[in-house]
Parts: C-alpha cells; sequence; structure tokens
C-alpha cells in the first residue's frame, strides 16, 4: 500500500480561504491590540500566511481594517484620495457628500453596525478613534496643515461626521435622517470647511 504524502506543514497557501482567514485574524488583533497596535505581521502570524497577503488581499492596513472591524464598503486611501482632487476651498463639502453617499447606499447599515461594535468593545472603539483621527481625516487635514493644529482639526472633522452619522443613521432624526444629501452639504459644509481650513483658536 503506497503511503500517502505528508500533508505540508506551514503557512497557509494563497488560496480562496486565505482571505477569510485574514479577516477573522485581523478582527482578534485588532481587538486586542487597537489600531496603532496591531501590526500587519502579526496579523498574518494569526492567520498563518505570508504578510505579503495582507497587502495582495487588501492592499494595506487601512483596509483590511474598514473591511474586518467596520465593514466599510469602500477603501479608506482610496476614499481620501478621490477626497482630496479638486477644489481645496470645497473640500468640506465633498467630505459630506463622499460619507454621506457611501454611507446611504447601504441605508446607513453600514454606519449603524461600525457604532454596535464600538459600544461592544472598548478596544474596538479604541481602535475607531485612532483610525478614523489619524488614518482618515488626520491624513486630509495633514495635506494642508504642518503648523501643529492637524490632530484638533482631525478630531473636530471626526465629531462632526460620526455626530451626523448617528442622527441620520442610528437616533434617525427626522429631518436629519431623511434630508436629501445635497442639503446636508450645504448646511453642515462650511463648518467641515472651517475646521480644515479656517480659523479654529
Amino acid at each position: 500500500m503506497t503511503a500517502e504524502p505528508e500533508r505540508r506543514r506551514g503557512r497557509r497557501p494563497g488560496g480562496a480561504d486565505t482571505r477569510a482567514a485574514l479577516l477573522t485574524a485581523a478582527r482578534a488583533v485588532f481587538t486586542e491590540s487597537g489600531y496603532d497596535g496591531a501590526t500587519v505581521r502579526a496579523i498574518a502570524r494569526r492567520a498563518g500566511v505570508d504578510p505579503a497577503m495582507v497587502n495582495h488581499w487588501f492592499g494595506g492596513k487601512e483596509a483590511l481594517f474598514a473591511e474586518a472591524v467596520l465593514h466599510l464598503p469602500f477603501n479608506p486611501k482610496a476614499l481620501i484620495a478621490e477626497i482630496l482632487k479638486g477644489d481645496r476651498e470645497v473640500l468640506g463639502e465633498r467630505i459630506i457628500r463622499t460619507f454621506l453617499t457611501n454611507w446611504d447606499a447601504q441605508d446607513g447599515g453600514v454606519f449603524a453596525a461600525m457604532i454596535r461594535s464600538v459600544s461592544a468593545h472598548e478596544q474596538v472603539a479604541n481602535a475607531l478613534r485612532e483610525f478614523f483621527v489619524h488614518q482618515v481625516f488626520g491624513q486630509i487635514v495633514s495635506a494642508m496643515h504642518d503648523d501643529g493644529s492637524a490632530l484638533l482639526r482631525a478630531n473636530l472633522v471626526a465629531s462632526q461626521m460620526i455626530g451626523l452619522g448617528m442622527v441620520r443613521y442610528v437616533a434617525r432624526f427626522d429631518p436629519a435622517s431623511t434630508a436629501d444629501v445635497e442639503t446636508l452639504v450645504a448646511a453642515i459644509g462650511p463648518t467641515i470647511q472651517r475646521y480644515l481650513t479656517g480659523p479654529i483658536g
């Protein structure tokens, strides 16, 4: 009787199950370590794959966090690049329009799920804060400021956007929950713009 070849031990091959393994590992590592503390190497080690698979399947740590923990239907890096295109004087309007359009496409379900995850796990809340303040709004603000105000400005933008998401998709305050996107862009865009480029002192 011919012996069966020994199953190869070691890292998981880059096949169909690799993506799912990375998502599962990422949720655990981000929850344990927060966004800044989680490393691509640690996530890959937990999943049993080569770290290069993170870039292969997700394009980087930001997109992996967005999908694994926040369940965002977009790639943050691509979204930031798109937001930064065009006239910086109406950047606040573009931020409102971009996020609401993406969240509305899922009837707010993605945002509501993100908030539920945050309320259930303190470490997820920490990771969410690190991600939005530093990797999303922080990246946008840093493209325009190097005077030490970037972190405060990013916090202000984040507070406005998370608050808007709460009243539109979770608490569903009417008319904020039913207003069309352009109405909210016109109403809130100037406030975001001041946080980005105006005086805040």
